[in-house]
């Protein structure tokens, strides 16, 4: 299905919960959404905590949910730096009890980690709900985000080690986070209630009030930084990457686009586009790794054995670790094996995209 049906089914349903004036004006379009669709889209967990779900999660069980779901990208610890930037780390009780972090301040700390950043544990909560593990967004069960969130936080000294993150207790935790009072809500974007009254927003006061500068404007626009030569492809091709809509859309640092008119060429295309598809591009370059390894060095290790393709297969299908490195590969039993055998293939002969 395409982008452009997804978006018209989504447009649909909500539309779908407009007011039933709504309906007159476009007759026939639309229908009353359903309270399993409403529950399936409005998901999110704001910082005053509306849309938490009912659910709770002691460190214990949060550490062994870490070490099988996220340890392989963020370090048994949330200190790695191999695939993602650190999450633990650069906070200390101090900061817990000014909230406030210093090394935001004085840079005394090597790097900025999601802890010493972001100022509402409901952000954290909502992140992990929505878009992790990695490989399987959205499948973690509510007891399991409250598990994981709760093993974070003790690894940030926020709660202790016998802790049990609940929905009744997230707020106490929200007064002890290390950077609570490093983000302002004196603006526009936070309507709602003001702190004076409980709340986190400015009372809904729009920001109205600044004044268009034209003043000293810039004839020309000057690159400041760039990207080198040597690095251009050095994490595949940008473009493939990013969104094709929005602000920031990639710069294409992959191959030139193939010439038409050839079966080779085609059939080519069509295997780039399947690894796409599947999400392999996001972990693997052409020339080099990314969090795996580049798909010529995959083939440069198995070029001359006779079982190379079977040995690819079976490595795809089941996962594996060690071969490359600390991180492993999860499996990919979602993916048929008549692609799997179409993306070994292509590998093997050089991974061309034309």
């Amino acid at each position: 299905m395409s982008r452009f049906c997804k978006t018209l089914i989504v447009l649909g349903i909500l539309a779908a919960a407009a007011p039933a004036a709504a309906f007159d004006r476009y007759p026939g379009i639309g229908r009353a959404a359903t309270e399993a669709e409403v529950r399936a889209w409005d998901i999110d967990v704001r910082p005053d905590f509306t849309g938490l779900p009912k659910g709770s999660g002691d460190v214990d069980r949060g550490m062994e949910l870490w070490e099988t779901h996220c340890a392989s990208c963020h370090g048994s610890f949330g200190e790695s730096n191999e695939v993602f930037t650190p999450i633990a780390g650069g906070t200390t009780l101090q900061d817990i009890e000014a909230g406030r972090v210093a090394a935001l301040i004085d840079g005394s700390f090597p790097q900025r980690t999601t802890l010493m950043k972001v100022p509402t544990v409901s952000t954290l909560f909502d992140y992990i709900q929505r878009a992790m593990p990695w490989t399987a967004p959205k499948s973690l069960a509510p007891d399991d985000v409250y598990a994981i969130l709760a093993y974070l936080l003790n690894l940030g000294e926020i709660v202790p080690a016998d802790y049990v993150l609940s929905d009744e207790n997230i707020h106490e935790v929200q007064a002890r986070m290390p950077n609570r009072n490093g983000m302002t809500t004196e603006h526009g974007m936070w309507p709602g209630a003001p702190a004076s009254s409980g709340g986190i927003g400015n009372g809904g006061k729009p920001d109205v009030v600044n004044v268009i500068c034209m003043e000293d404007c810039k004839e020309k626009v000057e690159i400041a930084s760039a990207l080198p030569d040597y690095a251009q492809d050095a994490h595949g091709n940008l473009a493939e990457q990013n969104r094709p809509v929005g602000q920031t859309r990639g710069k294409p640092t992959g191959a030139p686009e193939p010439a038409e008119g050839s079966d080779a060429v085609a059939a080519a295309s069509a295997v780039l586009a399947l690894a796409n598809e599947k999400g392999c591009m996001a972990c693997h370059g052409i020339e080099k790794g990314i969090v795996g390894p580049g798909y010529n060095e995959i083939a440069q290790k198995y070029r001359g054995q006779a079982d190379a393709a079977a040995k690819l297969a079976a490595k795809v299908k089941a996962g594996g670790q060690g071969v490359w490195g600390a991180v492993p590969m999860p499996p990919q039993g979602h993916v048929a094996d008549g692609d799997i055998e179409r993306l070994v293939e292509w590998i093997l002969q050089g991974a061309k995209a034309q």
